[in-house]
């Protein structure tokens, strides 16, 4: 062969390469424009049909009374289609939605960038503008003609009939980036559980879209539906939810706790159903609806109290002397002590110089005195006992691993998996904390002392002892804490109907059940005692605070032998817990047994309700803001910290 008929050859083989080449780019142009890209496929639709979104109504939420809490009233969008807006007036437009030309101009570039709007698309309806008014939308409807491409689409808005629980509630909220981006439910102007009740629960509230379809003609006009809507989907509404909070002693635990920091959780035990989560400061839920939305939600992020902080299952704080009652109990369980058994006290711990100090009482104690007054130097001898119990445990380590196992199955160190977003776990450690913490294996218990009372390292949320006290109350057991009582149509999840048993048996509690029954009696709670009507079960807790006065806590159920409620309180930087804390526990397990607090005890709810505890920070940010912004923590005349006499009441 010649070298000429060679290079005709190649010149062959080049140029059918090349052809195969440009059929396939071809091919996958064709794959991608009709298969991969839905833009022509948009155009093509666009041009014969009309697709409009039929949003479902949101489920309503009631209270476990039957009140009803949350519920819909009609809305407007307005939307477009950006390939049929013709020109029109945008002056007279933007007036009659009253925003100007610059909002309008950006909101346009807003829904143009794929960055914020990445399903955009010149052939597809758009969001311009969310919860317009009955009013607005009228407005609107009459020039609607004079904006080609714009239309005006039914909604519905989330509206309250009471000003409390708006953290348990939670509120809606244009969905996020993020939320685009994992749920093909959404798009972009849509709407959505954005904390709270309606977080957690948004699967279930927000129901499932309908779809109507609409024949166009040639010039855009609907005709009527398509296959005489045949194809059409009916929109299903979000079931409606029962919480088992009851709102008139949520309400009330709010007025007690106004212009105070803290927390009010009470449970029921033998259920597990939050009956109030109260949070000080909190807002009203109507404050995040609207337009104003933005505006709101930015003055409640910049109060100093953060109000859209819910302290009750967020809050981290020491337990204090509630702790008490889980170390009698792990102390008894693990056979270092009996009910017999006594320690000393002389106003404190005395092998350590009298530190952890105490107040004056008898000695020595046993357990049921010792829960009773509260004695820290019981327990710290206790927890000395158990960690340097060498015929028990081969070194302190694994005897600290079983005292840590007991709390967590008490319901400490891990999330209790309460319904509600954002739940913390509090902190409870092991031996290999305190062993990298003091570089060594061979650590004392005189150098983790204070865990013995609730100090130290340890930290709860209020929900965490909340759940402590329904452990109590049962015995033995309790079940998993949580908000929603019924859902329509719907069992519970079984994380809610299932006991959690502990390992302790049922007679130590009964220890622990009598020593706490004594302390209203006779001991640190006697201001919680509502004999011979109820018999309530206690136990105070002043919880030391590096950064400022104590805090005071209570902790308790009732009545002792048919429990119907357990309860915990914490007020910030208010003292002993006799103070504040055991008056408001009293005045709310009336509220929730009785329906009402006896006129007898009203001079102690006026007391507790018209104190002020706030610091000095927030009354310099909150001087000159409007009252309504903050519906627990409002304002106050003078620069100054005012804090209520002790309330110990001897029955």
């Amino acid at each position: 062969m010649t070298k000429s008929n060679l290079e005709l050859d190649k010149r062959k083989y080049i140029l059918a390469g090349i052809v195969c080449v440009i059929v396939l780019i071809f091919i996958f142009q064709l794959f991608n424009l009709q298969i991969i890209k839905n833009e022509y496929k948009d155009y093509a639709d666009g041009n014969a049909f009309f697709n409009k979104t039929l949003y479902p109504a949101r489920g309503t939420i009631s209270d476990r009374k039957n009140k009803l809490l949350v519920y819909n009233q009609p809305t407007y969008d307005i939307v477009y289609i950006p390939r049929e807006v013709q020109q029109f007036d945008t002056l007279d437009f933007c007036s009659t939605l009253g925003i100007t030309k610059e909002q309008f101009e950006k909101r346009i570039s807003d829904i143009k960038d794929r960055r914020q709007n990445p399903g955009y698309s010149s052939y597809t309806m758009q969001t311009f503008m969310t919860q317009l008014s009955i009013q607005e939308s009228g407005l609107l409807q009459e020039k609607l003609y004079k904006f080609p491409g714009f239309f005006i689409q039914n909604r519905t808005l989330r509206q309250y009939n009471y000003k409390n629980a708006g953290l348990i509630l939670g509120y809606v909220a244009e969905v996020s980036k993020n939320q685009l981006d994992n749920d093909s439910y959404y798009v972009r102007g849509n709407y959505g559980g954005k904390s709270g009740i309606e977080s957690s629960y948004e699967n279930i509230l927000r129901g499932e879209k309908g779809r109507e379809i609409l024949l166009r003609d040639a010039h855009g006009r609907i005709q009527g539906k398509y296959e005489d809507g045949r194809l059409d989907k009916a929109p299903v509404s979000g079931k409606n939810l029962t919480l088992s909070m009851d709102m008139d002693l949520q309400a009330y635990g709010e007025y007690l706790m106004q212009n105070k920091v803290g927390s009010i959780v009470m449970i029921e035990p033998s259920t597990g159903e939050v009956l109030c989560m109260v949070t000080s400061p909190t807002y009203d839920p109507s404050m995040l609806l609207g337009r104003e939305f933005s505006k709101s939600y930015l003055e409640l992020e910049q109060n100093p109290l953060k109000p859209l902080f819910n302290r009750a299952i967020q809050g981290i704080y020491p337990p204090g002397s509630t702790f008490k009652t889980t170390q009698g109990l792990i102390f008894l369980d693990e056979d270092i002590i009996n009910t017999s058994t006594a320690y000393p006290c002389a106003h404190g711990y005395p092998p350590l110089g009298g530190r952890p100090k105490c107040h004056a009482h008898g000695s020595p104690l046993a357990i049921e005195a010792a829960i009773a007054t509260s004695c820290n130097s019981f327990f710290c001898y206790g927890l000395t006992a158990m960690l340097h119990n060498r015929k028990k445990y081969p070194n302190i380590e694994e005897a600290f691993e079983v005292w840590k196992n007991h709390m967590v199955d008490m319901g400490f160190g891990y999330r209790l998996g309460i319904d509600l977003p954002s739940e913390k776990r509090g902190f409870i450690p092991n031996s290999k904390f305190y062993s990298r913490a003091f570089k060594t294996e061979n650590w004392k218990a005189a150098n983790i002392i204070s865990i013995a009372i609730g100090q130290g390292e340890i930290s709860t949320t209020p929900l965490q002892v909340a759940n402590l006290a329904a452990l109590i109350a049962n015995r033995g057991h309790y079940y998993a804490p949580h908000i929603v009582k019924e859902i329509q149509d719907t069992p519970l999840d079984s994380i809610y109907t299932i006991p959690h048993r502990t390992t302790i048996k049922k007679e130590h509690f009964n220890t622990i059940v009598e020593g706490m029954a004594h302390a209203v009696t006779g001991g640190t709670c006697r201001g919680a005692n509502l004999l011979p009507e109820i018999e309530v079960c206690g136990k105070t807790g002043t919880a030391e605070n590096p950064h400022g006065k104590d805090h005071s806590i209570f902790m308790g159920f009732a009545p002792k032998n048919d429990p119907k409620v357990a309860i915990f309180v914490i007020v910030e930087n208010a003292g002993f817990g006799a103070t504040f804390g055991v008056p408001i526990g009293r005045l709310m397990i009336q509220k929730y047994l009785k329906g009402e607090v006896p006129e007898s005890d009203k001079y102690i709810e006026d007391r507790v309700a018209n104190t002020t505890i706030l610091p000095s920070n927030f009354i310099n940010w909150n001087r000159g803001k409007s009252t309504n912004q903050i519906t627990v923590a409002a304002p106050v005349a003078q620069d100054v910290e005012v804090v209520m006499e002790d309330l110990n009441i001897n029955n």
